[in-house]
């Protein structure tokens, strides 16, 4: 496979099938068809994916440049910084479609990774400070005001500690390809639909992790009390019906909500594991037809 066996107008729309499939799910705390939230409504993350994703599937484009050019679509269409966390997860993914060497994305995904470079870090730095999150760009040693000192997998590293998303870049994507994969494949194996399935994949990170969003607004002792809330709220939700798993979400969603808490990098996580399985089944399907 060389650049562009997979063409960039179906990872653009699997970006925005992923985006709008993760919507489609009560996620606690999070914005979904069900529940707005955080002043957001499920629309404006349909409106940002649709505006990112030609710049996640550019042509041609560095990882960098996809990160950047996500974030100006996206800020020039909403207003506001939707799909950060979720442009810095997919773009590597993309890419690494995009580029693609085998049919493994997740071999794809480390080689993308690995050859990341300042050009990279100086562009995502600038994607970062056009968001203005409450996150990554706090390392000291790694100031996204200013330019890029080292390349963007350096940047993840020194930020891995701390923050969900920088430490899939630190490891290759390990709970993307490992937790958050399994997570789904064992969900349909059980029978359960689209929207059921991707609740499990949330609430799998949300039990397994304390939140970095959640710790970066309200501290490590929060968001470990979230992680509990979830944890105990997924084996309910395990042992339920559709109708009772999603009333049991529902119920923490407006729990969460009403303290302000949102888990958004739970959230980010779950998009990037149902856009790995879309860009996982096109490259499957490119190889054999290849």
């Amino acid at each position: 496979m060389t650049e562009a066996a997979v063409a960039p107008g179906t990872v653009a729309r699997a970006f925005i099938a992923a985006c709008e499939a993760e919507l489609a799910a009560p996620k606690p705390g999070n914005v979904h068809v069900f529940a707005d939230g955080h002043g957001m409504a499920a629309q404006d993350f349909i409106d940002s994916a649709k505006a990112a994703a030609p710049e996640i599937a550019a042509q041609g484009a560095s990882v960098g440049k996809r990160i950047l050019g996500a974030m100006q679509a996206t800020w020039a269409a909403v207003g506001q910084n939707t799909n950060l966390g979720i442009v810095l997860l997919c773009a590597p993914l993309a890419h690494a479609a995009l580029t693609a060497e085998t049919g493994d994305l997740r071999r794809e995904t480390s080689r993308v990774l690995a050859r990341l470079d300042r050009a990279d870090a100086d562009a995502a730095f600038r994607a970062i400070s056009l968001a203005q999150p409450a996150g990554l760009g706090s390392a000291p040693a790694h100031d996204v005001a200013g330019p890029a000192q080292t390349t963007l997998l350096e940047a993840m590293r020194a930020a891995s500690d701390r923050d969900r998303i920088a430490f899939q870049y630190a490891s290759g994507f390990v709970d993307i390809f490992g937790m958050g994969a399994e997570t789904l494949i064992r969900a349909r194996a059980a029978g359960h639909d689209a929207p059921r399935a991707t609740l499990e994949v949330y609430m799998a990170f949300l039990g397994a992790f304390p939140d970095s969003h959640i710790a970066r607004k309200y501290g490590l002792e929060t968001a470990q009390a979230v992680r509990e809330e979830a944890r105990q709220a997924a084996l309910q939700i395990g042992a339920a019906t559709r109708e009772e798993a999603f009333a049991i979400a529902l119920d923490l969603d407006r729990s969460l909500k009403e303290r302000r808490l949102n888990p958004g990098t739970s959230a980010d996580m779950t998009v990037a594991v149902l856009f790995a399985d879309y860009l996982a089944a096109i490259l499957a399907s490119a190889r054999k037809n290849g």
